[in-house]
């Protein structure tokens, strides 16, 4: 009778342990079987990354060639430009230096889609300035049959660049907003405008009239950015006059942009916290008078061209 009762206890823990083993096999098989879920779904996420990265790759280098090319061409119309006016032959051949060192940057930061954006708005600013030399020479007379030719050729050309970068612009758009750099400061809301003083400089007052105005009047914001890096910071404001020279007080106000030299002809130091903040410089002309036509402005912060606006001034 006792070696029954023993049996029946050892009989219900063997299937106990037989229990017990099966839910634990089930337990790892599923276990087993999420973790290679993971895996797959952790691959799948990064092949997209890495096929969505090369897809911007190959975007950059298609906007590269477009900028070289661009220069390329700018180069061989600046060489058609030919004067007997000795300071504007030697505006001409610093342009010509200027573009050969762009064409450097371009295959020196070929994968450097931020650099090649503004390799891209230095590009078209050259040509705004290069149309402005072909009205002058032609001005001075000193144009012949073949350059009043190349003239009307290079117009053309230059308004068919015109129609292919309106209709590559919307293509463009999603591109630059992938290379945007986070971290970089955003001018908004800049304003430029032509003033005068009266009352010994205490009071003063706007006018678009070039033989009035003794100062530009810059303004503009830093939105919130709270990936920008915060404390004290300087604001550069370069001014490019209606015949393509840098307007400036002092030959010794010089400051770096995008790896470049050039003049600046005011500057505002402020403090960036990560939040929106607004500020206003002038920009002075050296004692020399302003003349009509359009100002190109530009403000750099941290060596990088962040924004620019215009101002005519007749």
């Amino acid at each position: 009778m006792e070696n029954q009762v023993t049996a029946a206890p050892d009989r219900a823990e063997k299937k106990e342990n037989k229990r017990s083993g099966i839910f634990f096999l089930w337990f790892l098989i599923l276990l087993f079987a999420s973790g290679n879920g993971v895996l797959a779904w952790l691959y799948f996420q990064e092949k997209q990354r890495a096929d969505k990265t090369e897809v911007i790759i190959k975007q950059v280098f298609i906007e590269r060639d477009n900028v070289k090319t661009d220069l390329l061409k700018l180069q061989e119309e600046y060489a058609t430009l030919q004067t007997n006016d000795a300071k504007v032959n030697k505006e001409l051949d610093e342009k010509r230096a200027y573009i050969t060192q762009l064409l450097e940057e371009a295959e020196k930061h070929k994968g450097d889609a931020y650099t090649i954006m503004k390799l891209k708005k230095e590009t078209e600013t050259l040509r705004k300035i290069m149309k402005h030399y072909v009205y002058t020479i032609d001005s001075l007379g000193q144009l012949n049959e073949h350059l009043i030719a190349e003239k009307k050729t290079m117009s053309a050309d230059l308004n068919k660049e015109k129609d292919k970068s309106t209709n590559l612009s919307k293509e463009k758009d999603d591109l630059q907003k992938q290379v945007d750099i986070a971290a970089l400061l955003k001018a908004t809301n800049f304003k430029a405008l032509g003033i005068r003083t009266k009352s010994g400089g205490k009071k003063e007052f706007e006018t678009n009239k070039a033989a009035k105005v003794e100062r530009i009047k810059v303004s503009l914001s830093f939105a919130e950015n709270p990936l920008a890096k915060k404390g004290n910071r300087i604001a550069y404001f370069r001014v490019m006059t209606p015949d393509g020279k840098e307007m400036y007080k002092s030959p010794e106000n010089t400051f770096t942009f995008d790896g470049a030299k050039g003049y600046f002809s005011g500057r505002q130091p402020f403090e960036y916290n990560s939040q929106e903040i607004s500020i206003t410089s002038y920009c002075n002309n050296n004692g020399d008078k302003f003349v009509p036509g359009k100002y190109l402005i530009e403000v750099t912060v941290d060596g990088s061209v962040i924004g620019n606006t215009t101002l005519v001034l007749e």
